[in-house]
């Protein structure tokens, strides 16, 4: 536990801090609503719930906030680039959809909290006051109520079609219905403007004896000292930011033999890093889903290409929308190990390819040594010897340990995830609770 904290404690601290975030909001919300005297007699008629659904509504507010910053490429590629962000912090920039999806659970838990306040008990203390009225009936009739039905509605569907069930089997209805999210953010903003939620002005506070009212409120509107109060409502603060796509040229395509299609493209302003992938879009197909391909070139080429699988009628069109996406750190750590199964092999063709470029540059000093290079593999005819079946992995983790006693090794998986378990329990497990001593960074992407 002790060297899995080690190597994860800037994602645990990230947690802690949201987490604390959190609570803070949520407690800071809840005593206002509770003790200002501007919500005396909302208080009155509501009871606790109105501090419970506006401390709830505090915390959902701001991870919505959050939501779609782990999911935006642009803001991810601009972090990955910029120079003060070093080893640990871009590997947080690898678990962009984890965090989005803890934040998610952050707005399952506060929507549930909010939905049980406004159709549970906020009816039942209005009932108290107001015995021949339908509450139901009066809520859907107001902008807050509708637009929190839609914004309800659209996030269960969301949240029901984001199961890895549904992922895996039918893809396209987890893409398509995760673009409600237009109609939730819509709801979303214009859910206050109806102002449902209101204070007492500090006018109308001046000429009323909070203690009296709130002791005699049976007594409202008749007494000198309760007067009929004015309420009013806070606006709502809506900040918007815009991304812009830049364009691209291809400059060649070329069809392989088993249906492989490979594109060279050309990009202004765009500097590509062993081991990166792109998402392509076509338009023509559907403006709404962009599909990640892994680089097959290498930085020290003049473009970028893919080879795309020709699986079906999408990859047979042209691509005239692109967005680059995150790149990994091998060439940052001092010692880097390189895994691979399946499909997951292409990110590393891009950076053998670099190695080979470094290597035969003679301007640039480099130390390449290659294990069991003295003789030719018979099966393989290549001149680096080929094991086959699963590796023993604990011997090679101890061995790197043993080879590079105080070093930071990076550890790069692409492939599927029960490997990527075994490895990350690998990193941990061999990672010294001493920071002076070997640490394995484990850095994994799964398509």
């Amino acid at each position: 536990m002790a060297c899995w904290i080690l190597n994860e404690k800037l994602s645990v601290l990230l947690l802690l801090v949201w987490l604390g975030l959190n609570l803070y909001l949520f407690i800071d919300t809840f005593l206002w609503y509770e003790d200002e005297d501007a919500y005396i007699y909302t208080r009155i008629m509501l009871g606790s719930t109105l501090a419970w659904a506006r401390a709830s509504a505090a915390c959902l507010n701001f991870n919505c906030m959050l939501i779609l910053l782990p999911v935006s490429r642009n803001l991810i590629s601009f972090l990955r680039g910029a120079s003060c962000c070093g080893g640990a912090p871009r590997r947080q920039l690898d678990k962009n959809i984890a965090f989005h999806k803890v934040v998610a659970y952050g707005i399952a838990v506060n929507a549930s909290k909010l939905f049980c306040c406004c159709c549970c008990s906020l009816p039942l203390n209005y009932f108290e006051f107001h015995s021949d009225s339908n509450t139901t009936g009066e809520v859907l009739t107001t902008i807050a109520g509708v637009t929190g039905v839609m914004i309800t509605v659209a996030f269960v569907l969301i949240v029901t079609s984001s199961t890895e069930l549904i992922r895996r089997s039918c893809y396209e209805v987890f893409w398509y219905t995760h673009h409600l999210f237009v109609v939730f953010f819509i709801g979303l903003i214009i859910h206050g403007t109806g102002q449902l939620i209101r204070g007492q002005t500090p006018h109308s506070l001046l000429l009323h004896n909070i203690t009296y009212c709130k002791e005699h409120y049976l007594e409202w509107e008749k007494a000198t000292q309760c007067p009929l109060p004015q309420f009013s409502g806070n606006k709502p603060v809506v900040r918007v930011m815009f991304a812009f796509l830049k364009p691209f040229t291809i400059l060649q395509v070329v069809t392989h033999s088993s249906g492989v299609l490979e594109l060279h493209m050309k990009k202004r302003g765009f500097k590509m890093e062993a081991g990166q992938y792109i998402f392509l879009q076509c338009s023509s197909i559907s403006p709404l889903e962009w599909h990640p391909f892994t680089l097959t070139s290498a930085p020290e080429e003049d473009f970028f290409s893919v080879h795309i699988r020709v699986a079906g009628d999408w990859t047979f069109f042209y691509f005239n929308r692109i967005s680059v996406f995150k790149t990994y750190n091998v060439f940052r750590y001092g010692v880097s190990v390189c895994i691979a199964a399946g499909i997951g092999v292409t990110p590393f063709a891009s950076i053998l390819k670099s190695i080979w470029y470094k290597c035969c540059n003679p301007n640039t000093a480099t130390h390449i040594a290659l294990h069991y290079d003295q003789k030719m593999d018979v099966i393989t005819g290549l001149r680096q010897k080929t094991f086959y079946g699963r590796p023993n992995w604990d011997s090679e983790f101890k061995q790197l340990a043993e080879n590079h006693p105080s070093s930071s090794i990076g550890v790069f998986f692409c492939g599927p995830k029960n490997l990527s378990k075994i490895l990350q329990k690998m990193c941990s497990s061999y990672s010294t609770a001493d920071p002076r001593g070997v640490q394995f960074h484990y850095n994994e992407e799964s398509f």
